[in-house]
């Protein structure tokens, strides 16, 4: 059968399907709660009265009862979330953060905006932290981890604490893609010493921009929340049990809190449509010769908002991308040298030149930094090498046997025309 990348007939004409998911449940319960607001005419949390009764106050304790924890912080943006949690977990000039050299680029973005240099670890076949590498990169300036759980998978949080723990150091989890999401049974996010969401549209539940802080902690806490509003409004009606420092407004608005009270109750539900779609997309491609799947996909360890399958070669990659694409469902190859996608280390060019944003080097050339970071192609090439045999489909809650039976007709027909393995690395 002629590839349509080469003239014939496609697979899918129809669009495939949205690559949101949270956004697409958005309805009448959200227009209530968001009229209800206008209608008290009260947008700002910190008005006088009714602190504890405010939107935002109610959302935080669904976070914490939902997550599992004793506190919880809303804020504008996840990237907040990370910076506040950093300055909450005591990190600052002169300190190295691990992080994966894949993820989105505010979080080496918060661990340069806290003072911090970041250090960039391997992943592995899971898409997250090779904790054997991260264990490697601890140095006596490591002052904290953060684990992100990339594309709805989780970390391996047993080894990545046990390792944490072992030399005293304080983890981050950055759940902004696998909101929900579990680890042998434990919600993500209450692993760590400080959680991390982000509510940003294209996450599983959304408030178009915002985040979510949560710990157990309450001196993290209370850090976090001088950080996030240096007015220190909230204690007004909680003691103070750390010195107050100058702090950023990074505050949550009524109207976004409100949009989000409530969708933490259909989460459940909502991920085990998804994660139901997953086991069904990795059923629908059982066997296709030439591509593989790592044995953490379709676990519990996977929420299922991605589809990610692996060749041998990156020429092999880059054509599957193309030639699935052209068949109508969309397909990304995760890491192409000549893109510019920011979730793949190389591509973060303040952090490949080290730039601050007043002409200079900070925070690596200070004098309270004491160690030696460099960032190139040879950091992390085991990711790079893994990312460019990675191929891409987007998944959602949405998804029909009609369309896995259309994604499977496409990679079969993509998969057969596939150039051999001689062609690896482009050679």
């Amino acid at each position: 059968m002629k590839l349509a990348l080469y003239g014939g007939e496609p697979v899918r004409t129809r669009p495939w399907v949205s690559k949101f998911i949270g956004g697409e449940e958005l309805g009448q319960e959200e227009r209530e709660r968001v009229l209800r607001v206008l209608e008290k005419k009260r947008i700002f949390r910190y008005l006088p009265e009714g602190l504890e009764d405010s939107e935002t106050a109610q959302l935080e304790r669904e976070y914490a009862q939902f997550v599992g924890t004793k506190y919880a912080l809303a804020v504008n943006s996840g990237t907040s979330a990370l910076i506040c949690a950093l300055i909450g977990a005591g990190v600052g000039p002169g300190d190295e953060v691990i992080i994966p050299a894949y993820t989105w680029v505010t979080t080496a973005c918060a661990v340069v905006a806290v003072g911090a240099v970041p250090v960039l670890c391997e992943i592995d076949h899971s898409l997250t932290l090779d904790p054997e590498d991260m264990a490697a990169k601890i140095t006596p300036r490591t002052k904290a981890i953060i684990a992100v759980h990339m594309r709805g998978m989780s970390c391996d949080m047993e080894r990545i604490m046990a390792a944490a723990r072992l030399h005293n150091l304080k983890v981050i989890e950055d759940v902004a893609q696998a909101n929900g999401g579990s680890y042998k049974g434990k919600p993500l996010g209450s692993f760590g010493d400080v959680g991390c969401f982000s509510l940003q549209q294209s996450k599983v539940i959304t408030t178009g921009e915002g985040g979510m802080l949560v710990t157990d902690s309450e001196e993290i806490w209370q850090r976090a929340v001088i950080y996030h509003d240096g007015a220190m409004y909230q204690f007004r009606f909680t003691e103070r049990k750390v010195p107050a420092f100058a702090g950023q407004n990074y505050r949550l608005t009524e109207l976004q809190a409100a949009l989000s009270l409530g969708q933490i109750a259909k989460m459940p539900a909502l991920i085990q449509k998804i994660r139901d779609v997953k086991v069904r997309a990795l059923k629908a491609l059982e066997g296709q010769d030439g591509i593989h799947f790592s044995p953490a996909f379709g676990s519990e360890r996977d929420l299922g908002v991605s589809l990610v399958f692996y060749t041998e070669a990156h020429e092999q990659a880059k054509f599957l991308e193309e030639a699935i694409t052209a068949e109508g469902i969309p397909a990304q190859r995760i890491y192409d040298p000549a893109g510019k996608d920011q979730h793949v280390y190389v591509n973060w060019e303040f952090l490949m030149n080290k730039q601050d944003p007043w002409g200079g080097h900070f925070p690596w050339d200070q004098a309270f930094y004491q160690g030696s970071v460099e960032y190139g192609l040879e950091t992390c090439p085991r990711t790079l090498d893994l990312l460019a045999r990675a191929v891409q489909v987007r998944l959602n809650h949405l998804i029909t046997d009609e369309d896995l039976a259309d994604l499977r007709e496409a990679v079969a027909k993509a998969v057969a025309a596939m150039p051999a393995e001689e062609c690896r690395d482009g050679r």
